[in-house]
């Protein structure tokens, strides 16, 4: 794993209880309320030291775009890895199937904003970037035990960058 600050090693302790995905809609609240506090500058992942960014992706449904805060990992080049899991819970965030219908996003990491397009990682590519992912989050894999679903996982890829890493 790599330790990314000196409270990391708590979080993902905290991560990997099996009754946190209950607790997922009180965890975005208080997140929200910090990055409101600070005007974005500040994250619940921030605090525990991990890579995170904010997603924005227009809805599906209602075509008005929707801002999530995510844990991260840096890929290839200038790519970023996300993965719709949830805690492992039964159900994909609704993030998931906003970004499948738009994988045209807006990613604000590290202070930065930019155009980004998600693409869908499937068999070896997945694999690939999941053993990556697990090296920053050991709790993925806890998660892919707790649920019965396929946990999703893109490549974020700054506009125009095409299928690099594919």
């Amino acid at each position: 794993m790599q330790v990314m600050g000196l409270l990391t090693p708590v979080a993902v302790q905290i991560g990997a209880i099996s009754w946190m995905p209950k607790l997922l809609p009180q965890i975005v609240f208080v997140d929200k309320l910090i990055q409101s506090g600070t005007r974005g500058r500040l994250t619940i992942l921030d605090v525990a030291g991990l890579p995170n960014l904010m997603l924005t992706v227009v809805g599906r449904k209602s075509g008005l775009p929707r801002s999530n805060p995510l844990l991260c990992v840096p890929y290839t080049g200038a790519s970023i890895l996300i993965a719709g899991s949830y805690f492992g819970g039964p159900k994909e965030p609704m993030w998931v199937k906003n970004v499948e219908a738009n994988p045209e996003v807006t990613v604000r990491f590290k202070g930065k904003t930019s155009q980004m397009t998600a693409r869908l990682l499937v068999e070896q590519d997945r694999a690939d970037a999941w053993q990556a992912m697990l090296k920053t989050w050991p709790n993925f894999a806890k998660y892919e035990e707790r649920t019965d679903r396929h946990i999703k996982v893109f490549q974020l890829l700054p506009q125009g960058a095409g299928s690099v890493g594919a």
